[in-house]
């Protein structure tokens, strides 16, 4: 995981923020392409984890979608500088952002579930930013999401973190892949800390990860219940991210 950290503005307290451009375009573009071009205008969206809120502004600036989000960050700073940015950009009624527990107040009758939730793998949570601890495999939360039963749910999927884990869980869920996107990232800062990196390499040695000395791959992946599936591309998708 690539990555810098932030220091919001002074109105903001001085609990460091989690930023990566390379991520949040990315984040963007997936849902752009595989969540906000379908959409119909009626749609409730639900997002895990909004960090500064960068990707879905971003993105509900450069589409047509009317669709309202519901987005929810625990990290108070984090949710401070996303509401300063969804203030600036005049998005308070498509994108509404609530400084709460997922798990505890997201609504569960949404069409659909967004998230770039924390994919780092790590025996425990000791690592340089704790956040982004995704469990000893690194798709705990995904996993966890993916137990939601929402009818579509678009995350982000890292090619080191148990894929096929978190494949197996989908299909378990009864969800198919009807899109993905994938680009190639190089390993940052969190992800090359030597206790990550380490954890990783066994990973690999258990067919749990992939990747090379340069670069992983991260998916934006689009799981549809079968009940209202059209397609199936799993198969093309474990392909692709068991290449490395």
């Amino acid at each position: 995981m690539t990555g810098t950290l932030i220091r919001p503005t002074q109105t903001v307290a001085e609990t460091e923020v989690f930023f990566c451009p390379e991520e949040s375009h990315f984040y963007s573009h997936c849902l752009e392409r595989l969540v906000f071009s379908q959409c119909d205008d009626s749609r409730l969206i639900v997002e895990f984890g909004s960090g500064d809120g960068s990707p879905v502004i971003n993105s509900l600036v450069r589409s047509r979608c009317h669709d309202v989000i519901h987005g929810f960050e625990l990290n108070p700073s984090a949710y401070e500088v996303a509401q300063s940015r969804v203030g600036q950009c005049n998005l308070h009624d498509r994108y509404v952002l609530h400084n709460k527990s997922f798990f505890e107040a997201a609504p569960t009758d949404a069409d659909c579930l967004i998230a770039n939730p924390p994919y780092i793998p790590a025996p425990d949570n000791q690592i340089r930013m704790p956040l982004l601890h995704g469990g000893v495999d690194g798709a705990t939360l995904t996993n966890k999401l993916l137990t939601l039963n929402y009818p579509r749910v678009m995350v982000l999927v890292s090619s080191y973190s148990n894929p096929l884990g978190t494949f197996e869980c989908a299909a378990e869920q009864g969800y198919t892949v009807s899109d993905f996107m994938v680009t190639p990232l190089q390993f940052g800062c969190y992800s090359s800390e030597p206790k990550v990196k380490n954890w990783i390499a066994k990973l690999r040695d258990q067919g749990q990860a992939f990747y090379t000395d340069n670069i992983y791959f991260l998916a934006g992946v689009l799981f549809e219940h079968s009940s209202v599936a059209s397609v199936d591309i799993s198969d093309e998708l474990v392909r692709v991210m068991t290449a490395l």
